[in-house]
């Protein structure tokens, strides 16, 4: 038996590990598989999905009482016995070496892209996930990590080899993807600093370039800042969240080119799902963004050089490259067999 613990659930209704969880499950697998799932987030609960069990925890499964939801979780699962745990995320595993000395389960953890390292923490919150992170390294069977500068991290940190599995992009495709481009610029992404939201407003707000950025403006002081100070541009559109992909895929579908402005995370569930739309992407310079496109994008560390770029677009030609390492790399098919020979 597997228990799967750190998500909100499935169905996947929030983000990258949700979606990790909606892929790993299948409904012609007679595997027994628990997830747990935060009863906040489900008005409609339902007892079973794709085979796989659900329990609900009545807790929130982000922001501090993430901490509790995921120890919770842990705490019921001792009782299920289960072969295997997959852990998403270190905010619980403060807990782990009591679930250990509890449980005889083959411990799975992937530590998520350095939660520590997001500017959106405190410092006590920041040093909390660092020594979280450290226990989960510690006392796990198996750490997973998303991208290649996540396994450095690990293995210059605690001389440990992690095993790394991205996610998979190509659920993103629903739809037949020939279409003429609309000639604009994609962004998309939670409208935090850390994403570089100003950058790439600044530089587009130098540009004739139309330019539709998705995000959870209202969610913040800063979304709410940025909005207020780029709403005189006429090229800008910024958009409220879009969580139906149909929707999300027209815009994709139609962009020009897909601006990726992350600096932290590690393998970005956003970035991999826009690699299947053979479009030329630009991307914030970071290790984690170079390791995910094996270099092949175009990179920009500033306002000024993500203008130049706007401004040589004709001169960029990486659609290609970005499609045939997301089909060779980025695919739930690929992913899934990598989990369940963890898991196995």
């Amino acid at each position: 038996m597997l228990a799967i613990i750190g998500t909100v659930g499935v169905p996947a209704c929030y983000g990258g590990f949700e979606t990790l969880v909606d892929n790993l499950l299948d409904e012609r697998d007679k595997k027994n598989v628990t997830v747990y799932c935060s009863s906040k987030s489900y008005s409609k609960r339902l007892t079973c999905y794709k085979n796989a069990r659900l329990v609900y925890i009545p807790l929130n499964a982000n922001g501090a009482s993430s901490i509790i939801y995921d120890i919770v979780s842990m705490i019921h699962a001792i009782f299920l016995r289960p072969k295997a745990i997959l852990i998403l995320g270190v905010s619980g595993c403060i807990f782990l070496p009591i679930f250990a000395f509890f449980s005889n389960a083959k411990i799975i953890t992937n530590i998520d892209g350095l939660e520590w390292k997001r500017d959106k923490w405190s410092g006590i919150a920041k040093g909390f996930l660092k020594f979280s992170e450290k226990i989960a390294v510690r006392y796990s069977d198996v750490v997973v990590a998303d991208n290649e500068g996540i396994a450095e991290h690990v293995n210059d940190t605690y001389s440990i080899t992690a095993n790394v599995i991205a996610y998979g992009g190509d659920h993103a495709i629903t739809d037949s993807l020939k279409v003429e481009d609309a000639c604009y610029g994609l962004a998309l992404c939670r409208i935090e600093p850390e994403n570089n939201v100003d950058m790439i407003l600044e530089g587009f707000s130098r540009t004739s370039m139309r330019l539709v950025f998705i995000g959870n403006w209202n969610n913040s002081e800063f979304g709410v800042r940025m909005k207020e100070k780029y709403r005189q541009y006429e090229n800008i559109e910024m958009l409220d969240p879009i969580y139906n992909l149909d929707k999300l895929f027209d815009f994709r579908r139609r962009c020009s080119v897909y601006v990726h402005g992350h600096s932290a995370g590690g393998t970005n569930p956003s970035l991999v799902e826009m690699m299947h739309f053979n479009k030329n992407i630009l991307a914030f310079d970071c290790n984690y963004n170079r390791a995910s496109t094996e270099e092949r994008a175009a990179f920009f560390q500033n306002a000024n050089e993500l203008y130049e770029l706007i401004n040589s677009l004709d001169d960029i030609d990486n659609a290609n490259q970005m499609l045939e390492i997301a089909q060779r790399r980025y695919t739930w098919q690929i992913v899934k067999e990598q989990y369940l020979d963890l898991i196995d």
